[in-house]
């Protein structure tokens, strides 16, 4: 099953259930009419869910209206809690050997997770703001979930039952803003600008095979003007969404409609390229002493896509541009 949210207006704006194809919609009427409203009570609220998109799916829905007509909004416009992980190891590898920092003890036992802004998400289509080209604006692929509640001290085969959606995001970053952020250890604020997700959220057992051990098995695509950036796979992923999940409620509840990020997709293989730009910059400071790629400049388009195993986009796509803010 595929859910969104479209634009009419409201800051959570309008839920809506799509259908397989992704050509047809049918919005989701009374209490469970947005996203954070359908997480809060997805137990009660799943089988309307399931009714609708059956219906649109077999032809049925009296209801139903072409995507095509739709603003989209994030999934999740905005939410309570986004918290974002390093789950990639490849990724913190590459940043240590380019700028000498010592290993971070015991990341490959912890994972490493940092407390985003989560109270203004943005579209598909929305531009990328550049505000000082001195901030050294980047994107960043990433995978995600949303959340029901999680009860404190929940174990990761609890964690993966409370996983509900799964999304496609880039988190945008400002890397020019970032190391004072980090030295001071209080995390970004700063250096993060507003996270941008693909349309649709989707079930896991829409992934099929593709979801398997709290991990997205696909490649993510991405283009930056036009031109191949990198392919890499969710599957190198060292700790799963429920063994993140689990980690952040060691001392606390997670309320519904949490969003977890993956952070940076990134693989060991070299061919598989690369998710932001800071890594191609690593990889090119190991390689010829100083980095060669700049970061985004206003006017240059970012295209991310997951296709399934038919070749479809699994989540929609991002297609955003870089405008002066």
């Amino acid at each position: 099953m595929k859910l969104a949210s479209i634009d009419n207006g409201s800051p959570d704006g309008q839920l809506v259930v799509i259908s397989k194809d992704t050509s047809q919609m049918c919005r989701v009427h009374g209490s469970a009419g947005t996203m954070a409203a359908c997480l809060a009570d997805w137990q009660s609220v799943l089988p309307v869910l399931q009714d609708i998109s059956n219906a649109l799916n077999n032809g049925t829905c009296e209801q139903a209206e072409p995507v095509a007509d739709a603003c989209f909004l994030a999934p999740l416009p905005r939410t309570y809690q986004w918290l974002d992980g390093s789950l990639f190891m490849n990724h913190g590898h590459l940043m240590q050997k380019a700028f000498n920092l010592d290993p971070i003890e015991d990341a490959d036992k912890y994972p490493l997770i940092y407390q985003g802004a989560g109270d203004a998400f943005t579209g598909c289509n929305d531009t990328i703001a550049l505000y000082n080209p001195a901030h050294g604006v980047d994107f960043e692929g990433e995978f995600g979930v949303l959340t029901t509640d999680v009860h404190v001290g929940a174990t990761p085969d609890e964690a993966m039952q409370a996983i509900k959606l799964v999304v496609q995001l880039n988190d945008i970053s400002y890397r020019g803003l970032a190391p004072r952020e980090m030295k001071t250890g209080f995390g970004f604020v700063q250096a993060k600008g507003e996270t941008a997700f693909a349309p649709f959220a989707v079930t896991p057992d829409e992934l099929g095979d593709s979801w398997a051990d709290g991990r997205i098995h696909l490649t993510l695509n991405i283009t930056r003007n036009g031109e191949w950036f990198g392919s890499p796979s969710g599957s190198e992923m060292h700790f799963g969404f429920h063994e993140l999940i689990a980690h952040a409620a060691t001392t606390r509840p997670i309320k519904a409609g949490t969003v977890f990020g993956s952070g940076t997709v990134s693989n060991a293989n070299p061919e598989a390229g690369q998710a932001c730009i800071a890594e191609l910059r690593a990889k090119e400071l190991i390689k010829h002493g100083k980095p060669q790629t700049p970061f985004l400049s206003e006017g240059e388009t970012v295209h991310m896509v997951c296709r399934d195993n038919q070749g479809q986009p699994l989540f929609g796509e991002i297609n955003q541009t870089v405008k002066g803010g």
